[in-house]
């Protein structure tokens, strides 16, 4: 069949709205931008920012496909080098559950895009249309804001979301790695990560253990969480006390020290005295300065 290009000379703005269009009318007639692709020609995302797929999902997904047909078709854009070959952009799991259903071919969008647009039409089309792994979501809002220099406000307008959101999923990369791994693998969800963020990362994998091994829920874990904060802050103002008692007993034993100097000075006919905590010695020759060198050794100085 003939391929029909999305976004030909247009922004990605407009091609993520034709696309759009494309994804909400029927599949038999969207405008004809929906063509049917030979699976053997498409080769893998380069830009994927999904690393782990639910084998189980996907087998869901492939029975569906043949029992209902493909209801969105997925994203691709022609391989330069090969003509009539081409690179997905987005479905990946659309397309691993065609193969796994057998399909010889699946229904697609080639679009045709700038180079330097690619990846963060990937990105984008990938946020919106997949339903992320947590940390995938994390990595894919970094990548946006490094590779294109923009804020977490700017991303957050760009795909409809609060900035809030975009900030408090992108802090689930500040995770221990091992307990980043457990989100991959949906031994622990968002909301138990997003308690475990504001532990050190020692705890963060201590809390993680507990909550797969034990099954807690994201309210047992917060009671966790707040015990741990209680501990810690506990035992910060205990050290604070020892701190300030050891800095009492240092001052009062200066003091002493002083006093017992100032008492051999004046005995030494050498005028001294304790003022304010410190020590005001006045000398009248060099005799008395020689008899203050030889006292201050005796007292540890």
């Amino acid at each position: 069949m003939a391929k029909k290009n999305a976004g030909l000379g247009r922004g990605l703005s407009a091609i993520l709205g034709e696309v759009e269009e494309a994804y909400q009318n029927d599949l038999n007639d969207n405008s004809g931008l929906v063509v049917e692709i030979d699976l053997d020609k498409i080769k893998p995302n380069p830009l994927q920012p999904r690393k782990i797929f639910d084998a189980a999902s996907l087998q869901e997904l492939a029975a569906s496909i043949e029992e209902h047909g493909l209801l969105q078709p997925i994203l691709i854009y022609e391989d330069s080098q090969q003509p009539e070959h081409y690179f997905l952009i987005a479905g990946e799991r659309r397309l691993r559950a065609s193969k796994l259903a057998k399909k010889e071919s699946i229904k697609a969008i080639i679009v045709d895009v700038q180079e330097e647009k690619l990846r963060e039409l990937a990105l984008i089309e990938n946020i919106q249309r997949e339903d992320l792994n947590p940390m995938d979501l994390a990595q894919s809002y970094k990548e946006l804001i490094e590779d294109y220099g923009i804020t977490h406000e700017e991303v957050a307008k760009r795909l409809s979301k609060s900035r809030t959101q975009i900030t408090n999923t992108l802090r689930l990369l500040e995770l221990d790695e091992k307990v980043q791994a457990m989100i991959l693998e949906n031994k622990i969800s968002q909301g138990h990560a997003k308690v475990l963020v504001t532990l050190s990362k020692e705890q963060q994998l201590l809390v993680a253990n507990s909550i797969i091994g034990q099954k807690l829920s994201v309210h047992d874990t917060e009671k966790i969480v707040r015990q741990f904060k209680e501990e810690s802050k506990n035992a910060k103002n205990l050290e604070s006390k020892k701190d300030s008692s050891s800095s009492k007993m240092l001052h009062h034993d200066s003091i002493v020290k002083l006093k017992e100097i100032c008492e051999d000075l004046q005995s030494q006919s050498i005028r001294a005295n304790l003022v304010k905590n410190k020590l005001i010695v006045e000398f009248s020759n060099d005799e008395e300065v020689e008899k203050f060198s030889k006292i201050l050794p005796i007292h540890g100085f």
